[in-house]
């Protein structure tokens, strides 16, 4: 792995004290030296390395540390298309990425860095923005990563979508030129300006309005007005009931199942813990924001599953309530395992891989959750697991690049790449990255390159996992 010194460190790993004092030419020569020698013509050339190791058996190896009467519904969901697979498999893929050299250039990698891990949501201020909404896999390492795998998802997507060979390629040329655009724009900036950087969907839908096939109703202010009811109260509304004049959760195995109805252990620590053992999370939020979440008391809980990848790593859902039963929140309570990259790309800073998660999704969203923090838990059957919370649904939505016409799926991969380099511009060095990438096309035509090759790739590990479900390697259940 080559590494190069640069002038940004290491995100979240150096903190003793203030970043050395460069210039800003330093800064740009430090991206220089690294582009001689590490030429990005480099990243064009992914092969499978010869001792690569069989991405089901990484799958399996993820799975002995997860719920395994989940494990079946991983499976059936990552079988259901190449996507899909890909969407569940950013360990493999961050084992092919470590085989490859890389930059050096080190920022916080949101990890897993897909297509479908970009979306909108509703910041604390009451503005709907569009950012990196997924941080499972955060943690440092080289920029190049990121745009890699997100560069992967499009050719995937542009496959599932049935878009010719001629315009996934120049959908994405111009999505990697968007990055590399963006992080020449940012190192331009200020850093306050880089941080207040972000995109407020009122331009979204207004630039993508138009680009939205007729029959999918389209992205317009009707569309995000039905988002703006997303929250907890709507999020209740569906989700629970009234027993004995208190809301709880309904039953909706194996997708949602009460607390109460999996075992009496877990219901009683998830009511305690959150109710009256929860200091290691209020201490996690900012003093203002604990004491709003004092206001509120815990009435039900109940175990989740979620997403592609991540089914099988605990997560419920905690039902408050607060004036009475028509002030609700419901609060999403997610683990958080070690990053799959830092096998990889070496441990960044934190042991608590909840508070690494927070940390990485604060360093590089333009806003989080206003109930963003950590915890740590002690099951009955996993011992000391390490969580995340945030609110469950808080006007989130994505957008379907399926309905989206060849206009409109650029205007939105272009607009994924430029939340990635914002990401990459406040956890790392702009001015050095933007001097690597330079002001050509040659990050651009290796990054598609390796793309189209990495997708051709999925579609073999995909077959692998299909074999393996067939030959009772691994199990799955599908259309869960």
């Amino acid at each position: 792995m080559t590494k190069v010194k640069h002038s940004s460190g290491s995100p979240l790993v150096d903190q003793g004290g203030p970043p050395p004092v460069v210039t800003t030419a330093e800064r740009a020569e430090a991206g220089k030296a690294a582009r001689k020698l590490v030429p990005r013509s480099t990243f064009a050339s992914f092969a499978p390395a010869s001792d690569r190791p069989d991405p089901v058996d990484l799958l399996l190896e993820q799975a002995v540390t997860r719920e395994q009467d989940l494990i079946p519904i991983r499976h059936g969901r990552m079988v259901a298309s190449p996507f899909a697979f890909f969407r569940g498999a950013a360990l493999p893929m961050a084992a092919d990425l470590a085989s490859m050299p890389n930059s050096g250039l080190r920022v916080q990698l949101c990890g897993d860095a897909h297509l479908l891990n970009f979306g909108i949501f509703g910041t604390p201020e009451r503005r709907l923005v569009f950012d990196i909404n997924d941080f499972d896999e955060t943690s440092p390492g080289p920029f190049e990563w990121d745009v890699l795998r997100l560069a992967a998802s499009l050719v995937l997507a542009g496959r599932e979508r049935g878009d010719k060979p001629a315009y996934i390629n120049s959908m994405v040329l111009s999505t990697v030129a968007a990055y590399r655009e963006s992080m020449a724009s940012f190192a331009q900036m200020s850093n306050l300006d880089v941080w207040y950087s972000l995109f407020d969907v009122d331009r979204l839908f207004t630039e993508l309005g138009a680009s939205v096939d007729a029959d999918a109703g389209g992205f317009n202010e009707r569309s995000m007005r039905k988002v703006r009811k997303r929250d907890s109260v709507m999020a209740a509304e569906r989700t629970t009931e009234m027993v004995d004049g208190e809301l709880r959760f309904v039953a909706n195995p194996p997708l949602q199942v009460p607390g109460s109805e999996i075992t009496e252990s877990l219901y009683s620590f998830s009511l305690g813990h959150v109710h009256t053992n929860a200091e290691l999370y209020r201490r996690s939020l900012s003093p203002e924001r604990r004491y709003l979440f004092d206001n509120y008391r815990v009435v039900d809980s109940a175990r989740r599953v979620v997403g592609v990848g991540s089914v099988g790593t605990r997560c419920y859902i905690v039902l408050l309530v607060g004036r009475d039963n028509k002030d609700p929140l419901i609060l999403q309570v997610k683990e958080a395992q070690p990053s799959v990259l830092e096998r990889f790309a070496g441990k960044g800073a934190f042991s608590h891989h909840g508070e690494r998660v927070v940390v990485g999704q604060k360093l590089t969203q333009s806003a989080s959750d206003l109930f963003l923090g950590w915890t740590t838990m002690t099951l009955p059957e996993a011992g000391n697991r390490y969580f995340y919370l945030r609110q469950f649904r808080d006007w989130k939505a994505s957008i379907d690049y399926t309905q989206l016409n060849g206009e409109g799926f650029l205007f939105y991969t272009r607009l994924c790449a430029w939340a990635l380099a914002k990401a990459h511009a406040r956890s790392g060095d702009q001015i050095a990255i933007s001097a690597y990438l330079g002001t050509g096309t040659a990050f651009d035509k290796a990054v598609l390159e390796f793309a189209l090759t990495y997708a051709d790739q999925t579609l073999v590990d995909h077959q692998t996992l299909v074999d393996a479900i067939a030959s009772g390697k691994a199990e799955a259940l599908h259309d869960v």
